[in-house]
């Protein structure tokens, strides 16, 4: 069987070649067609055909096998998931400044804080611990009073002991353990959805129910690839849009 043939892309010099490669094998894992092959060429091959290192090439296939894309075999090679939907959520590079400024401005109030044992859906991100430590804060327009958003966070108990709570009324989470706590932030994972408001979204937020809302989930990570905190916000769809500019030189 012959291997899957990726499309060519111009790269960026900008941006990081690593994310650039992983953003173009995504595109074209997900708009293969269906009888296209599901063994991906070798590294040295994919390396030489986007024209970067082989230690770059690994870095963007980790990326897409950390997503679950792909999987990779010794001495078998490298196959494309065949439960992979097409059309899976695009994921886009910034800095975590942006990541900051986006979270800032607002009113924040501390609805609740304590621990809860990791469940199913948090298992993949905190596979070495029992339980979690959790915060969730309701944030409002600082003008209107008016609710924006509500967020849960999730974070690793030994870096909770060192969070202050009054820091979590005046910064993001993410400004808090970068620069209160001091932990070192390699990347973070955003995705972002449509949904319809739950009851509890409804009435935080003041919407009706099953109005429009953006649903924005963030996965913060260590320089060793830990996840750190896992974020889950809420936003109000009439009150917030999601655009993206992309530098096109």
């Amino acid at each position: 069987m012959t291997a899957f043939a990726p499309d060519s892309i111009v790269l960026n010099r900008k941006l990081p070649l690593w994310y650039q490669v992983s953003q173009s094998l995504r595109a074209s894992i997900l708009g293969r067609t269906p009888d296209a092959p599901l063994r991906l060429p070798t590294e040295e091959q994919l390396a030489g055909h986007y024209g970067v290192s082989v230690l770059t090439m690994r870095q963007a296939l980790k990326e897409l096998e950390d997503e679950g894309l792909i999987t990779r075999h010794r001495r078998r090679g490298t196959f494309i998931e065949p439960s992979v939907r097409r059309g899976s959520p695009v994921r886009l590079l910034g800095s975590v400044d942006a990541i900051v400024a986006q979270q800032s401005g607002m009113s924040t109030e501390l609805l609740s804080h304590g621990t809860a044992p990791v469940s199913a859906e948090l298992a993949e991100y905190f596979p070495d611990v029992a339980e979690v430590t959790t915060y969730h804060r309701l944030r409002s327009d600082e003008k209107t009073g008016e609710p924006t958003n509500h967020a849960h966070n999730f974070i690793r108990p030994e870096l909770a002991e060192r969070v202050e709570l009054d820091d979590l009324a005046r910064w993001p989470m993410t400004k808090v353990l970068r620069d209160v706590v001091g932990v070192r932030i390699s990347r973070i994972t955003d995705t972002v959805e449509a949904t319809l408001a739950d009851p509890e979204t409804a009435r935080l937020l003041q919407v009706p129910l099953l109005s429009p809302i953006l649903h924005y989930t963030g996965i913060t990570y260590d320089e060793d690839g830990h996840a750190l905190d896992v974020a889950r916000i809420h936003y109000r769809g009439d009150r917030f849009s999601f655009t993206v500019t992309l530098d096109a030189t």
